[in-house]
């Protein structure tokens, strides 16, 4: 773990980095931007960040926009997320994936770690690059890049890139002819939430062929990379993958190639992460073994490093981080008569409806499907509702399922019991458009009124990266924090403070 320095302890609430932070960073010796003045941190955890925010906003009164559905962003969990990959697979270098939450402030944290990155497009390159992050810790990880992004990394001193196919190795011999080359193989990805195989990855029986052209154009492919599929729930698919590079590492040495470099691609999930690793580990072992590839291995007779293993994990780090808050700014009852038919329920818990209920309710809140819910069309997620505020009291207790409320107490009265009591309803997004429906069955209270506020755990990977404005409508901005307080927020805050890269 990192060494820690603890500064003096801010108030729960209080802004932990500012104007003077940011003044005294740009003094510092480190050649790492600075964080913006206009965009403080706090310390506290994700809840009395959300009690904050809520207690700082009049619905009633408020400016166009003032309610406006926001991020927390606990950056402490991005650096126990670290913590834990470096545990469990201490020889695999994290190269972030950019595309899953370029958010400014993840990308600083994970700098500071001394994360590599992934990056798909100039402009992400552009984007670490800004941090003052050498140029040597990014993945050109795109297999199918644009002419002028190919000179334009070229010019930045992005000197690693990936490709799958002859047309890219003629690009990349016209325009950035000194680049270290990585040959993407096919995987099975049937395993995955998405599957990636469908548009990049070079099956093996061509694999021989590219390295021949490549060998043509006096171009340097240095190893191999893969990638199983986004949110891979099937830990033996990286054993697979493995061994399928290391037939890729062969196919290089017949070339007349020394392959030194392979890339483990992404996939990695909170839930499964230790699962993954359970395999990923013993597999790297037995089909890269030390003997061959550590330094001083008959395959890596000339690299006095050995063998280099890097991944690129997205979702692992930031999906946990982030929680969203909605306004509900309206709501339409399509029941006959809501004074009949309440069906009170035992205290024990607020009983569900079933699941073939159709919505009584239709509830709508500021942020959709052309916003930060874009996850449940492009990312294949399910989010699930809980309750933030009903009847405008503060109800969230982080560790309760969805929809996050207690039964009531035994001396509640009717009215109470009445507003706990779940029933079916459906839950929509801000635009004039129908497909932007978030949840089209849940159940939640029927205390919920107009004005009330939802909370969506799990929101932060490929969610703020794919929001647009249409209909004329704000992102959700983001609030950030250093987490609780206690060691990790001191690391965090250490890090960002005064980074050392």
């Amino acid at each position: 773990m990192l060494p820690i320095s603890r500064p003096a302890t801010p108030p729960l609430d209080g802004p932990v980095f500012g104007k003077a932070a940011a003044a005294a960073a740009a003094a510092s010796t480190s050649a790492i931007a600075p964080p913006p003045p206009s965009t403080p941190i706090y310390a506290g955890s994700i809840e009395s960040q959300l009690r904050a925010v809520l207690q700082s906003i009049d619905v009633d009164s408020c400016e166009a926009n003032g309610e406006n559905a926001f991020f927390v962003a606990d950056l402490a969990e991005v650096y126990r997320q670290h913590v834990r990959w470096m545990r469990e697979l201490p020889r695999v270098v994290p190269f972030y994936a950019v595309k899953c939450n370029p958010d400014p402030y993840v990308l600083r944290l994970l700098a500071a770690l001394g994360s590599g990155f992934d990056c798909a497009s100039n402009g992400e390159i552009q984007s670490v690059l800004d941090l003052g992050v050498s140029p040597t810790r990014i993945i050109y990880a795109n297999p199918c890049k644009a002419s002028s992004f190919v000179r334009t990394a070229a010019a930045q001193g992005v000197g690693m890139a990936t490709f799958d196919n002859a047309d890219e190795l003629t690009k990349m011999a016209r325009f950035h002819p000194r680049c270290k080359l990585v040959v993407r193989i096919l995987t099975d990805d049937s395993k995955s939430a998405c599957q990636l195989g469908l548009k990049f990855g070079a099956p093996l029986d061509s694999v021989p062929r590219l390295l021949a052209r490549a060998k043509e154009l006096c171009l340097d492919v240095v190893g191999v990379s893969f990638h199983v599929g986004s949110g891979c729930y099937d830990p033996d698919s990286f054993r697979d993958a493995v061994l399928r590079a290391r037939r890729a590492f062969d196919m290089g040495r017949e070339a007349g190639f020394e392959f030194d470099l392979l890339d483990v691609g992404g996939g990695y999930a909170h839930d499964n992460f230790e699962s993954i690793a359970a395999v990923l580990r013993p597999a790297i072992d037995a089909y890269f073994p030390d003997a061959e590839f550590a330094p001083g291995g008959s395959a890596v007779q000339h690299s006095p490093h050995g063998l280099r293993i890097i991944a690129e994990p997205g979702r692992y780090y930031v999906q946990k981080a982030f929680v969203l808050a909605a306004n509900i700014i309206a709501r339409r009852d399509g029941r006959k008569d809501d004074a009949e038919g309440v069906v009170e329920h035992s205290t024990a818990a607020p009983a569900l409806p079933s699941a073939e209920d159709k919505p009584e309710v239709m509830y709508y809140q500021n942020d959709g499907m052309y916003g930060a819910f874009n996850c449940i069309l492009f990312d294949h997620q399910s989010v699930h509702p809980k309750v933030l505020t009903l009847g405008h009291d503060f109800l969230y207790e982080p560790s309760l399922p969805a929809p996050g409320v207690r039964a009531a107490a035994p001396s509640a009265s009717a009215a109470q019991r009445r507003a706990l009591t779940l029933q079916p309803c459906s839950v929509w997004g801000p635009t004039c458009d129908s497909i932007d429906c978030v949840r089209a069955l849940a159940h939640l209270p029927r205390g919920l009124e107009v004005s009330d506020w939802l909370v969506y755990e799990d929101m932060g990977a490929y969610t703020i990266c794919a929001a647009s404005g249409f209909n004329g409508l704000q992102q959700s901005q983001v609030r950030y924090t250093i987490g609780a307080e206690g060691r990790d927020a001191d690391a965090v805050a250490a890090l960002l403070g005064a980074p050392q890269y």
